[in-house]
């Protein structure tokens, strides 16, 4: 796996790299109304997972209301929003943003879609800047770990991959 840092100090990533062609591993996060949700929930539709260290910061936040206001013009794509964040503060900062278009989910309780994914930083426990697209039959199509936490990603490929799957 290629090196990612935090503020410029490299990290440990756990779990497995994904890359383009695996067949999405299938995991347990939580609603923001605590409800267990899990991959197989979305069968059916593009994915468009994004993932975040922190919701309530300026880069996750920007990342997020790209993501709502673009999910908005895609047919049979649901995008996906993770952190680490307590689904109570996703759930405010859903409400204060206008967030309506996606669901924030929290893998807060145990980590798993984070060890599945290999985005799950060891000395920080908070998950790694990351997308994945994953098509209507759980294949990943598009993967971007991004090697500074800290910078954006890159939208305009995952948008561009999203509306290349099927």
């Amino acid at each position: 796996m290629k090196q990612i840092t935090f503020h410029h100090d490299p990290v440990t990533l756990v779990g497995k790299e994904i890359k383009v062609g695996d067949k999405a591993p299938n995991f347990t996060v939580l609603t923001n109304d605590l409800q267990e949700v899990s991959l197989d929930e979305y069968k059916g539709k593009v994915k468009l997972i994004s993932v975040v260290p922190s919701i309530d910061t300026g880069v996750c936040s920007k990342q997020t209301r790209t993501f709502n206001e673009e999910a908005e013009k895609l047919d049979n794509v649901q995008v996906l929003t993770i952190s680490m964040d307590l689904p109570f503060a996703q759930k405010r900062w859903c409400a204060a943003e206008g967030i309506k278009n996606l669901d924030t989910l929290s893998d807060h309780r145990d980590g798993d879609f984070g060890e599945k994914y290999g985005v799950l930083i060891k000395e920080l426990r908070l998950l790694t800047r990351s997308i994945f697209v994953v098509d209507s039959n759980d294949v990943v199509t598009y993967v971007e770990y991004v090697d500074e936490v800290s910078n954006h990603p890159d939208y305009d490929a995952a948008l561009e991959a999203v509306k290349q799957a099927k």
